[in-house]
């Protein structure tokens, strides 16, 4: 190793670490020096917490006081560049392996090396590379299970995976079989209270998800998920949350498909709003240039498909909305983090949830167990909430736009369950609790309303509820069908419409 990479080594300094970073940095740097050579080690830090400072700053450390290199591997080329530029300012002297590094000279003077998973594979394969004189190889994004067919070349060195959630992304692949054991940094709440990362407030819309299908991979299934949220009940519904929660706001889009996004992109148009459109087939020119416009347009609008989990940190982002389902706990973190950079004037963001994720998985904050998460990946999969589960348990709460139109209605609420057993003990027929619902509604319609035709446009309003109402029912007489549910709630919406109109031609 030449003596004037040591000599750049030690005039740079980087970035000062902030006190759990440096906790981090001594952490691992006790694991390292008691299990010098062939040892697996994973660290976890939520998205938003500077992973790239800390490996960099134990890159440029390990250097220093082991005297070897470090390679450092990432599944995107946007981390490649990212990664270099943080070694550059800790003064580290390190090269991009991409396609067009075909092999390195055995006297190459850089001190470490940044390189994609596939590339370095092939090169590997090849033989026309040779990482001897590497003591230390850092995996970013862990996670993926990409990165195990590279193992078998580094056998004798330190491999310290990095990763937001140290959950793999295939439940046949877990982590533990690879990684010996997992040092858990500072959880979200703390670097929250610290300051580090903004606070986010979450807000759910019930969304019917038994559609959806859940492929080999464990998660929902484009193809279904692509149905259900390119209907015209879901955009609208997206469109209404947007209206309701984030208009006017820096707001991220993520979908599960790229027809999906193409009709919220037409959606969000026809409404009037500057809204862009990015999927994985969206060459690096439109990339640059839409991400130039995101940046620099305070309300602006992107929707997107599968390219800004990672490797895209835009602090100016004030909402995300997850237009999508996801059964992935990494994914979930990984959308809802590119909201979470603080800003001056920023400490909190928005989180809009159309798939049912905060009922899943609990609150993006929310405490998790990593060690057990770890350790036991199994127990994790098996106790997820099911969907049918969630629509059971979620409770429908009128949104504050919609309850202002029935201000003369004391109270807007009717309690299905409640009259389902209420009139089961008096030895009725379950049918007299959807007579009752459906004179409620009627009364909130008529006594906000100055004639017939107000009254059958508020009617129209009522879609959620009736729909809420309807399935709470069917889950009383345990008859919940998608085809019983679909005739229940438009025999529920005719009736309410005779209602009205019978109860204006009694007054008349």
């Amino acid at each position: 190793m030449a003596e004037n990479q040591y000599e750049l080594l030690e005039k740079k300094q980087g970035k000062k670490f902030y006190n759990y970073q440096q906790k981090a940095l001594d952490q691992i740097f006790v694991k390292i020096n008691e299990n010098p050579t062939h040892y697996n080690l994973l660290y976890q830090l939520p998205t938003g917490g500077g992973k790239t400072v800390i490996f960099s700053g134990i890159a440029r450390r390990y250097i220093q006081e082991v005297s070897k290199k470090v390679l450092i591997l990432t599944h995107r080329i946007e981390l490649c560049g990212q990664t270099s530029n943080m070694l550059d300012e800790f003064g580290v002297p390190n090269k991009i392996i991409d396609s067009k590094v075909k092999k390195l000279p055995t006297d190459d003077p850089h001190l470490c090396y940044v390189a994609m998973v596939e590339t370095l594979n092939n090169r590997l394969q090849e033989g026309v590379m040779d990482f001897k004189d590497v003591g230390l190889v850092i995996v970013d994004e862990a996670h993926y299970n990409s990165f195990r067919k590279l193992f078998k070349y580094f056998e004798e060195q330190v491999i310290l995976g990095v990763t937001a959630t140290p959950l793999s992304s295939n439940a046949k692949l877990p982590m533990y079989e690879v990684y010996k054991e997992l040092i858990v940094g500072d959880s979200i709440r703390s670097l929250i209270k610290q300051g580090f990362l903004a606070k986010g407030i979450t807000y759910t819309y019930d969304v019917n998800l038994t559609s959806l299908k859940v492929g080999t991979n464990g998660d929902y299934t484009v193809a279904s998920s692509e149905k259900l949220y390119s209907s015209i009940i879901m955009q609208e519904k997206l469109l209404q949350a947007y209206e309701e929660k984030a208009l006017g706001k820096k707001t991220l889009i993520f979908n599960n498909g790229i027809n999906t996004s193409k009709y919220v992109l037409g959606l969000f148009r026809e409404a009037g709003y500057d809204i862009r459109h990015l999927d994985n087939t969206s060459n690096s020119k439109e990339r640059k240039e839409t991400l130039k416009w995101f940046k620099e347009k305070p309300d602006a609008i992107l929707t997107s498909v599968g390219l800004l989990t990672t490797g895209f940190d835009e602090p100016t982002v004030e909402s995300i909305i997850l237009n999508r389902a996801t059964r992935s706990l990494t994914l979930y973190h990984q959308m809802i983090g590119r909201g979470s950079r603080i800003l001056p004037g920023k400490d909190e963001f928005q989180i809009i949830d159309l798939g049912n994720n905060a009922a899943r998985f609990g609150l993006w904050d929310s405490p998790l167990d990593w060690q057990h998460i770890f350790q036991s990946p199994e127990d994790y999969y098996d106790n997820l909430v099911s969907d049918e589960e969630i629509q059971r348990h979620f409770q429908y709460e009128m949104p504050d736009s919609l309850r202002s139109k029935f201000a003369n209605t004391e109270d807007v609420t009717f309690d299905i369950k409640g009259e389902y057993k209420r009139a089961i003990a008096e030895g009725k027929k379950p049918r007299i609790v959807i007579e009752k619902a459906i004179s409620h509604h009627a009364k909130m319609c008529i006594e906000n309303s100055d004639d017939l035709f107000d009254a059958k446009a508020l009617a129209r309003e009522l879609k959620e509820d009736i729909n809420y109402k309807v399935r709470l029912y069917s889950y009383c007489i345990c008859k919940t069908t998608n085809n019983y549910l679909k005739w229940l709630e438009e025999d529920y919406t005719r009736r309410l419409n005779g209602k009205i109109s019978e109860e204006y031609a009694a007054v008349m």
